[in-house]
């Protein structure tokens, strides 16, 4: 076995941890995949004679280079205006796959993907690394340029900001499986009292329609607002797929076999407590739905 052949099997058993640094960092797939290449090519360029923890290596690699994507992004203020809703983790309903619940080993609901992207590059690294990975902050400091006590610092504010979010769902699938189930029962039958009551007075619903469907990127707040919301697509509930949406509850609402939006759900004490869609149709065509099969 020559060099590049070992340094790429050891590059591989390193690769599904960095996608999901990349994936926490980011909240876009097809970005982390990119992050992760571009570590490959870093790799494969440097002199591995003085690396002595190929795995930390890799993954202070990768975090550099998300901050640098997310820094990027922030200047370009690229994203459409309105709710942004991070790229969904897809699976069949009764049978995750094992690739997504490697990826998802952490907890990684869209709520919590939804705070992060509230935060700073620095904080998000921080914490991501640190609180999710369990990466020393003397490690950390040198990426975001900072001293140990100052990444502790970003790491606690970020700590504080996305409080909740990372316990956020009632962990038991089949309760929750049931709750969305009443939700879209309530709707197909255009029952708004029954709606009312499957969803959290403070419930949150978002919606990411991207450039293409600026009109359908919006937060609402509230259950009366939710439930007069949902009433308004009730047309589409013949076409609701369930699947598992970042490891929890979900749907695919696919009219005539076109993903139209994925919806993932926050249930907490068997109330929905937030909603988060993706309807951009630029981005649905990116994700892996062949997944939940014909």
């Amino acid at each position: 076995m020559d060099e590049h052949q070992r340094l790429a099997e050891q590059f591989e058993v390193h690769r599904t941890r960095m996608r999901a640094v990349a994936y926490r960092m980011l909240g876009s797939l097809s970005e982390a995949d990119d992050a992760v290449q571009e570590a490959w090519l870093h790799l494969s360029r440097s002199d591995t004679s003085g690396i002595a923890n190929l795995g930390a290596w890799l993954t202070t690699v990768v975090a550099r280079l998300c901050l640098d994507m997310l820094r990027s992004r922030t200047s370009r203020r690229e994203e459409p205006l309105g709710a942004h809703v991070p790229d969904p983790i897809i699976s069949r309903a009764d049978a995750p796959d094992p690739e997504h619940q490697a990826l998802l080993a952490e907890s990684v609901g869209l709520a919590l993907l939804v705070l992060l992207e509230t935060l700073s590059p620095a904080e998000r690294l921080a914490f991501v690394l640190h609180d999710v990975f369990g990466v020393p902050f003397e490690e950390i400091a040198p990426i975001v340029g900072r001293s140990a006590s100052a990444a502790r610092q970003l790491a606690s504010r970020a700590r504080r900001h996305v409080r909740g979010a990372t316990t956020s769902s009632d962990s038991d699938l089949t309760r929750q499986r049931e709750v969305v189930d009443a939700f879209f029962a309530a709707a197909r039958d255009g029952d708004f009292d029954a709606l009312v009551a499957v969803l959290d007075p403070d419930v949150v619903l978002r919606s990411d329609g991207g450039f293409v469907r600026p009109g359908a990127s919006v937060v609402i707040r509230g259950a009366r607002a939710v439930a007069e919301q949902a009433l308004t697509f009730a047309r589409l509930s013949p076409f609701v797929r369930p699947a598992l949406v970042n490891g929890a509850a979900g749907v695919v609402v696919a009219p005539r076999g076109r993903p139209f939006s994925v919806m993932g759900f926050t249930v907490r004490r068997a109330k929905i407590v937030e909603i988060d869609i993706l309807a951009d149709p630029a981005r649905l065509r990116q994700l892996d739905l062949a997944v939940l099969g014909d």
